[in-house]
């Protein structure tokens, strides 16, 4: 299984993302580019900055919430 279907499956699950989780997890170093190719392929993936506490910004992908 490619790093884009294991990524789309953690999602399908519900859970979200973030680029250390991918890396840990998938071993994957370039998850905004995986996203990317989801996002092409329809999938309705949402993107939220987050803050650790030293300050450092990331990104955090999940599913978009159904209306």
């Amino acid at each position: 299984m490619t790093q884009k279907e294991r990524i789309a499956n953690h999602l399908l699950k519900g859970k979200t993302i973030t680029p250390m989780e991918a890396l840990v997890v998938f071993n994957c170093f370039r998850l905004a580019s995986r996203v990317n190719e989801l996002r092409r392929q329809g999938m309705d993936i949402e993107t939220v900055i987050k803050q650790d506490e030293n300050g450092k910004r990331y990104a955090c992908y999940g599913l978009a919430a159904k209306a």
